[in-house]
């Protein structure tokens, strides 16, 4: 192979497919935070890339043979089916790397668990069937939201001028790791999303106005297309969860 047709070929982007579930039409895209996941990263990435929908229903005995007994989201990388979502993000971080890809790991450690427990305390606010233990459940979920809003108003120490005699300020950085979205927000801001939409319907609850860390990475999030174009409609995210967070209200 000559050098120019060897350079070609790395200048190439790789073959991916990313497999994501449908929606309840069977083609749009349905709720699932971990196939959004993968479409913020490749989204960001910069690579070329195909996204095919799949209808749970009705899967196609191809994707069963491609990827038999698993469910979206799944990926093909040059012919290679990758299942499990954290490797799938590890294997396009260092697959898709500088210089032609950007690095999208956040500088800072703590960006990575900010707001972990969010999803799990809202799981349980929602799925739960005894009107006595709502209040409880609700506490819980808004103490994960505080401590969310808490990091997203605390400077990061790139923001700290070590020369000023000034107190430290608020943070106004618009998302978790600073001004860039990175894997820290790829994995949050789906569950958060969810919790904000399902919330409101089911229990007629809305992240406290004064949570103005929360809702500034919110509103953020939403002038990203990254964002909005990889995320399910509301009313699929209400679909979704229908079975389980109505019955409360019986």
């Amino acid at each position: 192979m000559t050098d120019l047709a060897s350079a070609n070929e790395e200048d190439k982007d790789p073959d991916i497919e990313l497999f994501v579930k449908a929606g309840s039409d069977g083609e749009s895209i349905g709720n699932c935070p971990f196939s959004q996941r993968l479409f913020m990263i490749l989204w960001l990435k910069g690579v070329v890339f195909n996204v095919t929908t799949v209808d749970l229903k009705r899967k196609p005995a191809d994707l069963n043979n491609l990827a038999p007994g698993t469910h979206p989201p799944f990926l093909t990388f040059n012919g290679e089916v990758l299942t499990d979502v954290n490797k799938i993000e590890e294997y396009l971080e260092d697959m898709l790397a500088p210089p032609k890809y950007p690095i999208l790991a956040a500088k800072n450690r703590e960006s990575n668990t900010a707001g972990n427990d969010i999803f799990a305390k809202f799981s349980a606010y929602i799925k739960n069937t005894k009107p006595e233990a709502n209040a409880k459940l609700e506490k819980g979920l808004l103490k994960a939201l505080r401590k969310l809003d808490h990091y997203m108003n605390s400077p990061l120490p790139e923001e700290i001028d070590a020369n000023s005699m000034e107190e430290e300020k608020c943070s106004t950085r618009k998302y978790l790791d600073g001004n860039e979205l990175t894997l820290a927000d790829c994995n949050l801001l789906p569950k958060l999303h969810v919790v904000k939409v399902v919330s409101n319907v089911y229990r007629n609850f809305e992240i406290p106005g004064e949570l103005a860390g929360v809702w500034r990475y919110l509103h953020n999030a939403y002038a990203r297309d990254e964002f909005t174009n990889t995320c399910a409609a509301d009313k699929e995210i209400e679909l979704a969860y229908q079975d389980v967070a109505r019955r409360l209200a019986k």
